[in-house]
């Protein structure tokens, strides 16, 4: 059976994957490793980068001798996936990606990192800080919290998606909601246009959040991209 990686966003979880892994394990062995910083595990004293997250999934594959995976990666596990297939040609079959945010910029991450304070979660949205505090546990998700900004600034400055993904020849497909607030329909259409083998796709009535897009959108998706039987 192929191997299939599911990949979480920044502040999320592998449990937000737990209406795929049903229909998904139909098809493929899937498997929904955990970034550093994310699901209890601390942060890295280094702190968060998004080269460390590809070799976290380098590592994983490595561990779990996967030579040949397809990989869907929402939000940051997307772009994990794309620069790890970049890093290591050969090893990746196809990538989906949802909500991945591609055009970063030193004012965008600046903007990013002003919602990305405990303080100020905590008193506006204090049922979303709990939650966060349940998916991450209580003494880690505030160093969560601007570990992620750090790596989102240096998105900002420097990022690892430009030109290169011209020289992706694996079946990708780029995936935004129509209502996604962070990511712009544009900055996906840019990148569908620079890849080989690229096809994109706007899911109706769908915004960022993982756990509030519509599982059985993303489901046919995925059926369509890997050709699989409903």
């Amino acid at each position: 059976m192929k191997n299939l990686l599911l990949l979480h966003g920044a502040l999320g979880h592998s449990q937000h994957f737990a209406p795929y892994l049903e229909p998904l394990s139909r098809h493929f062995k899937v498997h929904t490793p955990l970034f550093a910083g994310h699901g209890n595990t601390p942060v890295p004293e280094g702190g968060i980068t998004m080269e460390d997250n590809a070799q976290q999934v380098a590592d994983y594959c490595a561990a779990h001798q996967l030579d040949d995976v397809a990989i869907f990666g929402f939000s940051m596990g997307g772009y994990a996936a794309l620069y790890y297939a970049l890093q290591h040609p050969g090893k990746v079959n196809s990538i989906m990606t949802l909500g991945t945010k591609f055009a970063w910029t030193e004012a965008g991450a600046a903007a990013e990192s002003k919602m990305l304070d405990a303080e100020t979660l905590s008193a506006k949205v204090p049922k979303y800080a709990e939650q966060l505090a349940q998916l991450h546990g209580d003494d880690n998700w505030k160093p969560l919290l601007p570990a992620l900004c750090h790596m989102m600034t240096r998105l900002g400055k420097a990022p690892l998606l430009q030109d290169n993904l011209s020289s992706l020849a694996i079946p990708v497909q780029v995936m935004v909601g129509d209502k996604d607030v962070l990511v712009t329909a544009e900055e996906s259409l840019e990148v569908y246009r620079k890849l080989q083998a690229g096809r994109l796709a706007i899911l109706p009535g769908t915004k960022h959040p993982l756990d509030r897009v519509a599982p059985k959108l993303v489901l046919d998706a995925m059926y369509d991209f890997w050709q699989l039987p409903a």
